[in-house]
């Protein structure tokens, strides 16, 4: 389509709408499909994406399964095929179970992404539609506002003190101001095409509307995505500690076999390729090479599962950082009440009708094709009232203006001009200030310092009833007027004040309280009067005897080093502006503390970014702001953060459950091994361990990945960050238990002894899988007994257990694999003995949870 290839930045806008074949009223849904066919989706070139095949090959990259299958090829060429065959087949099962893994957790990931889209508001039919980003065509017409993040690159055809930051395209670090008059050279940069925005751009001033000219591929954006590879992923200081862990453990294991064989070889005489297969056995019970992979999947299991519970978490590395938070700071309107505006109170009454012309016009909300008020909650209160009072559907449909001064958080003011009138509304503090006169029965009168003061009065009495209060002001303007914008805004007409209230949200008065109890500091941060913040505050048990509330002013004047020492005991700060939120979340972050932070507008980024856990509003929140987040709410609740905080502390409990069981399991067979070794004794091979570490490390590791919460996770201070995810007490677990399942194994092998060397093996086989499942069991809790947790609330650890021990046991009880691994029928009774010796390990892990509780207890009365 050639219309495409045209440089639009040289055309005046309505030329560029005949160019798109468009108009104003926007496309047909018809033509917008027919578009989407032609043109596709308009999203860029997704980076390399992993195949099936890609993971797969993937699995082979790791020192020990080259080993392996050298092992292999060793076997192969003595012409011991059966044991090539065997160490092929585990090494294909293993390659097979890591790639469904790891395709899952793809698979998880990419649905959340789906789940996060952007969206973009277009005029189809005459009528504003919200639409998915990737379905925006060339020759759309897009409403573009402050907080909005460009979907495509658009030649504007109208502009409103219209300001886009592009960094990204042109390292222009200011906002740059637009002009949909303007009519470029051919040779004008990106950056000095003032009539055009671009995909990724921000909005951060103003409101604006353009025709789509180009999209996917084609934008300014697409060009800079072609010389760019696949970006990469983040991987989480967790999955980081897990590796380096796997690092010495596998660099350690690898110089005690090397020592190993060259003990075998040149002191006990064994053959070289016995004691070589003896070491890889080694070698391959000791590696966790399973260990980061199973922690990745738990992760994105705990992503999904915090998904649907309305935190969509898009940073890996949230996941964790959550059981780490001690302090939420939360805005007030939306995230802590029902972000559903009222208005109860308007003051004087004499003066409604000028009142509600002000809230019609001056007012960015709209009706929608329902009738319902689509915009800003505050703005569509005000609509709301004025068709209570009066006003009709069709005139607040039909409304325009001809001029704006836009609200921002700077002046907290907005003003519209209409037919020779400025309508302003905004903060009362701030525009009582620019009042020289107020209405009065319609007349305007000087404003004097008595009636000053009776406004501020009544002001202060609609704050202290906690509800949100506007005021609105008037002044006739000339054409002169006009060129002079900034003088507006002064020499106002007091109208009057209204008092609207946005009812806290039921469920957030529990969240405050299960906060408290978890160890965990609710902060409110808000725009409003600091008299409604508290009301507020006080209302959800957010302030208590003996907080603080602090305001935007006192913060300015507030050093760093006072605001830091008396940050821990402020529970509220009112008035305040978006950059404020920075110095509170550095100043709680000095004290050690791990922060969430809330925020929906553009300036919220940089506080976003800055705290640990940047929280942005899925329903209220701008595009800016959701890509700064770490985690993004689908329902703006409160409560839903107290949950994903919930929630993270559940993955990191279960993850440590699982990686103590995954190293414990592997000390056993280490220590089992090497013992077996230094007496002259032939314990395992390598198809052996690979077989138990298939059935083992597999399912029942996951299944703790999914362990229900042991008690009241929130009854219990928050972890500290800085201790290890393995600390002393717990090496020393691992050590124990990994010696009590060497022994057990050991003790099966010297009964098994007693009638032949392949009974032996298998017995020691038998006893050394099953071992590890009952220790997979007892795992479910370092602290509380399993009966305490329920013998069967965690279902899928009964399948993966059944499961895993039908896996084991059917390598004796079937004739054929019984002879592709070499061992041996048991008995009945020698089946009871290794199945009683095995159960004794669930029997130790619940002595040693005996013993704890008993140390913990005396610890407390110590205390």
């Amino acid at each position: 389509m050639d219309e495409i290839k045209q440089q639009f930045y040289t055309m005046s806008k309505n030329d560029a709408l005949t160019a798109m074949n468009t108009k104003r009223s926007g496309l047909s849904k018809a033509e917008a499909e027919k578009r989407l066919l032609a043109y596709g989706k308009n999203k860029l070139k997704a980076g390399k994406k992993k195949t099936v095949f890609g993971i797969f090959m993937a699995q082979f990259a790791n020192v020990m399964i080259w080993v392996l299958i050298a092992a292999a090829v060793i076997s192969a060429v003595l012409k011991e095929p059966l044991d090539a065959i065997i160490i092929g087949v585990v090494i294909l099962l293993n390659a097979v179970l890591g790639t469904i893994q790891e395709a899952r957790a793809e698979q998880a990931l990419a649905a959340l992404t789906e789940m996060a889209a952007p969206t973009a508001r277009v005029v189809r039919d005459g009528r504003s539609a919200v639409i998915k980003a990737e379905d925006v065509v060339p020759g759309d017409i897009v409403h573009i506002e402050a907080g909005d993040n460009v979907p495509a690159d658009l030649r504007l055809i109208e502009t409103a003190a219209l300001k886009a930051e592009e960094s990204a395209l042109t390292g222009e670090s200011l906002p740059v101001e637009k002009d949909e008059d303007a009519v470029c050279k051919a040779d004008a940069l990106a950056g000095d095409r003032l009539n055009m925005v671009f995909m990724g751009s921000a909005i951060t001033y103003g409101r604006g509307l353009g025709v789509v000219v180009h999209t996917g591929m084609d934008t300014e954006m697409g060009k800079i995505a072609e010389s760019l590879g696949e970006a990469d992923k983040d991987e989480t200081p967790l999955q980081r500690k897990l590796a380096e862990i796997s690092k010495v453990i596998s660099i350690a294991v690898v110089i005690i076999a090397i020592v190993m064989f060259g003990v075998g070889v040149l002191i006990m005489g064994t053959d070289i390729f016995d004691m070589f297969l003896t070491s890889v056995s080694l070698a391959v019970a000791a590696i966790p090479e399973g260990l980061v992979a199973v922690i990745t999947i738990v992760l994105a299991l705990g992503m999904q599962r915090m998904a649907d519970r309305g935190a969509i978490i898009r940073k890996l590395p949230a996941v964790e950082t959550l059981g780490s938070t001690r302090v939420i700071c939360s805005d007030k309107t939306g995230t802590l009440t029902q972000n559903v505006m009222t208005v109860v109170e308007s003051w004087p009454k004499t003066e409604l009708g000028d009142m509600l012309a002000c809230m019609v016009y001056c007012n960015d909300s709209s009706p929608d094709e329902n009738g319902a008020m689509v915009g800003d909650p505050t703005e569509t209160a005000l609509l709301d009232y004025a068709l209570d009072n009066g006003w009709s559907l069709k005139t607040i449909q039909a409304r325009t203006r001809d001029a704006e001064i836009p609200f921002d958080s700077e002046r907290k003011l907005m003003t519209v001009m209409k037919s020779g009138k400025a309508y302003t509304k905004g903060a009362p503090d701030v525009l009582i200030d620019r009042c020289t006169h107020i209405l009065k029965n319609g007349k305007a009168v000087v404003l004097d310092e008595e009636m000053r003061e009776k406004v501020r009065l009544h002001n202060a009495k609609m704050a202290d009833e906690a509800l949100r209060v506007l005021a609105f002001a008037e002044k006739e303007i000339s054409p002169e007027d006009m060129r002079d914008i900034g003088g507006i805004e002064k020499g106002l007409t007091l109208i009057g004040l209204c008092g609207m209230i946005d009812p806290p949200r039921e469920e957030a008065k529990a969240a405050v309280t299960a906060c408290r109890e978890a160890g965990i500091k609710p902060v409110m941060i808000t725009g409003d009067h600091a008299a409604t913040a508290k009301a507020i505050a006080l209302e959800l048990g957010i302030l208590k005897p003996g907080d603080g509330i602090m305001t935007g002013d006192e913060l300015n004047k507030t050093s760093e080093e006072i605001l830091d020492e008396q940050c821990g005991n402020v529970s509220v700060y009112a008035r305040v502006a978006p950059e404020h939120k920075v110095r509170i979340v550095k100043a709680f972050q000095k004290k050690g503390m791990v922060v969430a932070m809330t925020g929906d507008g553009v300036n919220d980024a940089p506080a976003l970014k800055t705290a640990d856990i940047g929280v942005g509003m899925g329903i209220t929140g701008t595009d800016v702001s959701k890509a700064a987040a770490d985690m993004v709410l689908t329902d703006d609740n409160f409560a839903t953060i107290v949950k994903a905080v919930e929630a993270g502390r559940k993955v990191y409990q279960n993850i440590k459950k699982t990686v103590r069981f995954l190293l414990s399991s592997n000390a056993g067979e280490v220590i089992a091994l090497f013992t077996a070794t230094l007496l002259g004794m032939r314990l395992l091979g390598p198809i052996h361990i690979l077989w138990i570490n298939l059935v083992t490390d597999t399912f029942p590791a996951l299944a703790l990945g999914l362990e229900p919460a042991e008690g009241d996770v929130m009854k219990y201070p928050p972890r500290d960050p800085k201790v290890p995810l393995i600390d002393g007490r717990m090496w020393a677990g691992i050590a124990f238990t990994g010696v009590f399942e060497a022994v057990l194994t050991l003790a099966a092998f010297m009964i098994g002894r007693t009638v032949s060397q392949e009974y032996a093996v298998t017995m020691a086989f038998v006893t050394l899988g099953l071992s590890q499942l009952f220790a997979a069991y007892g795992a479910r809790s370092e602290h509380v007994s399993v009966w305490s947790l329920g013998l069967f609330k965690n279902r899928i650890m009964l399948l993966a257990l059944a499961v895993s021990s039908l896996l084991q046991v059917s390598v004796v009880l079937i004739p054929a694999l019984r002879r592709i691994f070499e061992l041996d029928m048991l008995s009945g009774i020698h089946w009871l003995i290794v199945i009683g010796m095995s159960a004794l390990m669930l029997v130790f892990s619940e002595v040693e949870k005996a013993v704890a509780r008993r140390r913990r207890k005396h610890k407390s009365l110590e205390i």
